[in-house]
């Protein structure tokens, strides 16, 4: 099997990652070597090529660095897809990620108790600093949690494993349209299911999410809530079947999109009325995510991840899209 880490310009935290999975994968290959070896593949997704010094300076045998210069998260998750060509599982974590104890054990436990196609895990947030009151009163960054083998219908990838030929024989990939988005993950599990596969989750398997001090501000949750409602409602509008369904979906983000912008607003401002921190943090994230669902529903893309150095132009602007975003055309990466 592989653990593909997928990293963009975090040579620090990827280097720590390395050496944690590089620790564990040492206690889970010698405990049960008969059924699979573990080893890891870098993905790294900056054009330049920036991970690839730091990644071979550790001299780890197990782990091989490839690179991905097609900008966006979905082309480097495609990417890990060819890599693990041959291969039975693929575990996704992310470079600002760390891995909880007996991760990759609780995972395969799971797939093998299940025989799902996708095993996601729990998220639980590490911050370098205290966080603002404000922020934990309107949750956040709480956890999500699940009762193990509960079947769910989305799952993020910064914690997934995949039953590769599960994956192969069911023809799913990662929408480049979605690369710099956001909800490339989402579209790609709801995709399975439609396929034919089933999604079982694993309370226990977590993963560390090392926050940093630029995320832990009111402007970047509150984006993160409008970003995640125009995914969403994109994607809706994107697996809709034909034009009328299409249509339907677009009046689904209309009506959705406003009745969150008026129902948050008066949440939010009670908040303030009352001193209520919670009401109004969850208000004004309410408002938000209406205001990226009413924005997918005219066809623009919140591009929440775009590289162009201008994060105030990223947080303001809107890049227009067409409505069915198709995949456009990958070059066959996997090997001959």
């Amino acid at each position: 099997m592989v653990v593909a880490i997928l990293t963009f310009h975090r040579p620090r935290e990827l280097v720590d990652l390395l050496r944690h999975l590089d620790r564990d994968l040492d206690v889970l290959n010698h405990a049960v070597p008969l059924i699979y070896t573990a080893n890891i593949v870098v993905v790294d997704n900056d054009p330049k090529g920036s991970a690839e010094k730091p990644v071979r300076a550790l001299g780890m045998d197990r782990v091989r660095y490839v690179h991905e210069p097609t900008p966006g998260i979905a082309a480097a998750r495609n990417r890990a897809l060819d890599e693990a060509e041959g291969e039975d599982l693929l575990a996704f974590i992310d470079d600002d990620e760390l891995p909880g104890e007996r991760w990759l054990d609780l995972l395969l436990a799971t797939w093998a108790a299940t025989e799902a196609a996708a095993v996601p895990g729990a998220v639980v947030a590490s911050y370098p600093a205290p966080l603002d009151s404000w922020l934990i009163a309107g949750r956040f960054f709480a956890r999500f949690d699940l009762p193990t083998g509960t079947r769910v219908k989305e799952a993020a990838a910064g914690n997934l494993l995949l039953d590769m030929g599960q994956i192969r024989r069911l023809g799913v990939r990662f929408n480049e349209a979605f690369g710099f988005s956001g909800g490339e993950d989402s579209l790609f599990s709801r995709q399975l299911i439609m396929a034919g596969g089933h999604i079982v989750w694993c309370n226990e398997a977590f993963i560390v999410d090392r926050v940093p001090i630029s995320r832990m501000t009111r402007t970047w949750v509150l984006h993160r809530s409008m970003s995640h409602g125009n995914t969403q409602r994109l994607i809706a509008q994107y697996l809709a079947p034909h034009p009328i369904a299409r249509v339907r979906a677009r009046c689904v983000s209309i009506a959705g999109g406003a009745i969150r912008v008026g129902a948050g607003s008066l949440r939010c401002a009670l908040g303030a009325t009352l001193g209520r921190k919670g009401h109004h943090a969850r208000g004004l994230r309410t408002v938000y995510r209406g205001i990226g669902m009413l924005a997918a529903a005219v066809g623009y893309v919140y591009e929440e991840y775009n590289r162009d150095g201008d994060h105030r132009r990223g947080l303001k602007a809107f890049a227009p899209v067409p409505l069915a975003m198709r995949e456009r055309h990958v070059p066959d990466r996997r090997p001959a």
